[in-house]
């Protein structure tokens, strides 16, 4: 029978008409899976939403499963027009013929002018999944384009998995826009509520989610790349050249913090932190990595301190394991992360690392064993273990020793496979449900109405 060429909107299918066209592309019954994996971010978008999803995609194709990427095109990018609003990239990848990356339109996020957000494609994503039916949807953000693929794998009963990734009810408050909270809290209730299961990254934020009525959550952690980040990275003449700029001796303390330069990201909290430091040490250099909105205003004010001052802006791969690494103390002063990656970065470059107690810093540090917390309300006691890091240099070391030691056995393979495991015990229940169905000669599995 010749395939059906997929001219859908967003009525219902008729059953007949759904049978027909998916036919010949039923999802192989063995455990390797057919993924669809939909995302408003992506490397070599920077931040910990994209990367974390880049080890996860990696890791679920290298055993062995078929994974779409569905994900808005971005700006450097320049691809062909494929059927439709659907692009495909120009040239090859790491994806398989199978299941090649799906572009979709989308626009910049205002103030956020390097990172996309997709726009609704229920029409195209129908379309495909139509033809090419996934085991399973995969939905890693909650943006129109997460909406649409929430709605049309709910149409097409195809089960669904997601992410809580982002706080973003937490940062209004950043923005004089603190009426939203309730509303933004509501409307990701309501998306991930609709999925067979939702990944969170720590127990502590599963708790508050569930308080606050999430439903089948299931704690999967995050893990670091214990081969790029490292101590061996320590770059003598990466330090050198930081002192000489600074004019202070080569062996002077260097404290770093890594991220999206942002108000939600707390860096008052860091600037003041660090002059009550060199009060107590003058030679302590600051060095800054990444970029945001806030950098200017930040640059600005820190203006009168110079060469003490280094904003490396973002680093990929080697050179920001050579900044990790090449660092002393890692400051992380932001209260409204689901997670942290970059704390267990810093810890596996062997850092002394200062942190609230919570996300990823309270479920890795042990306060003066391998790093130091301060409770989220405590800022003068954040304050005063900075001074306390920038003074003692046999604290530092102890700390630094330890840290690299937690943080080595957090690789990836472990994650990857509680992830995989999530997604086959989503999907189970369905195929039971079908095969139930077909035995009692029904065409349609029965599941809540979208």
């Amino acid at each position: 029978m010749a395939r059906m060429k997929p001219t859908f909107d967003d009525s219902d299918m008729a059953d007949a008409t759904y049978q027909e066209l998916c036919i010949e592309n039923l999802p192989a019954t063995q455990m390797q899976l057919r993924l669809a994996v939909v995302t408003e971010t992506y490397p070599p978008e920077v931040n910990g939403v994209a990367l974390t999803l880049q080890r996860v995609v990696q890791g679920l194709r290298e055993r062995g499963h078929q994974v779409q990427l569905v994900r808005p095109r971005q700006t450097h990018e320049k691809t062909a027009v494929a059927s439709g609003a659907l692009e495909t990239p120009s040239s090859g990848g790491d994806t398989d013929a199978q299941s090649p990356d799906v572009l979709l339109r989308g626009m910049a996020i205002p103030r956020y002018p390097h990172l996309q957000i997709g726009f609704p494609a229920r029409r195209q994503l129908r379309a495909l999944w139509s033809v090419q039916r996934p085991d399973l949807v995969h939905i890693a953000t909650e943006g129109p384009l997460g909406w649409s693929a929430l709605r049309v794998a709910r149409k097409l009963r195809i089960p669904v998995t997601s992410d809580f990734r982002t706080n973003f009810h937490a940062y209004s408050g950043h923005y004089r826009m603190g009426w939203l909270a309730k509303p933004i809290m509501a409307y990701l209730k309501r998306f991930h509520n609709q999925a067979q299961a939702t990944m969170v990254p720590t127990r502590e934020l599963a708790n508050e989610l569930e308080a606050r009525g999430f439903e089948r959550l299931h704690v999967v952690a995050r893990g670091v790349d214990t081969q790029l980040l490292h101590p061996a990275r320590r770059d003598p003449k990466l330090r050198a050249q930081w002192c000489e700029q600074a004019g202070v001796r080569a062996d002077a303390p260097v404290l770093l913090c890594v991220g999206r330069i942002a108000h939600e990201k707390n860096l008052n909290l860091l600037i003041a932190a660090w002059k009550q430091a060199r009060l107590q040490q003058p030679e302590l250099l600051l060095v800054l990595t990444g970029d945001g909105p806030a950098r200017a205003e930040l640059q600005a004010e820190l203006e009168p301190y110079g060469p003490a001052v280094i904003f490396t802006g973002v680093l990929k791969g080697e050179a920001l394991a050579r900044c990790y690494a090449s660092a002393d103390i890692f400051a992380f002063p932001s209260r409204t992360e689901t997670f942290g990656n970059v704390v267990l970065e810093a810890m596996a470059s062997g850092l002394a690392v200062l942190a609230f107690d919570y996300a990823a810093a309270a479920q890795h540090i042990t306060h003066g064993h391998n790093g130091l917390l301060a409770p989220l309300d405590e800022e003068a006691l954040f304050m005063r273990h900075l001074v306390n890091l920038a003074r003692d240099a046999d604290l530092r070391a102890r700390l630094r020793v330890r840290a690299h030691e937690t943080a080595r056995r957090c690789g990836w393979s472990g994650i990857v496979a509680q992830v995989e495991t999530v997604m086959k015990n989503a999907i189970a229940p369905l195929r039971v449900a079908s095969a139930s169905s077909t035995v009692e000669g029904k065409t349609e599995v029965e599941v809540e109405p979208a």
